[in-house]
């Protein structure tokens, strides 16, 4: 069991999210009074944070280009 301050979970966050994947119990507090636990949703339980990296293998160069359709949008 891993108790933190709120200050300690946001700027954690991805770290303490991969400790509860892999199973530690995480107990987030306000100065040392618990209030919640950070959880995994049953159906994610042998995920792994950062797991899709290499999936994305190539994108367009005109992939920032604007929208036609929001043209009349766009400030010239």
């Amino acid at each position: 069991m891993k108790q933190v301050t709120i200050h300690e979970a946001k700027t954690h966050l991805s770290h303490l999210i991969q400790l509860a994947l892999q199973g530690e119990e995480i107990i987030i507090a306000k100065g040392s009074v618990p209030l919640v636990t950070l959880q995994v949703l049953p159906q994610l339980r042998n995920r792994k944070a950062g797991g899709a990296k290499g999936i994305l293998v190539s994108m367009p160069a005109d992939f920032n280009k604007p929208l036609s359709d929001y043209a009349e949008y766009m400030v010239p």
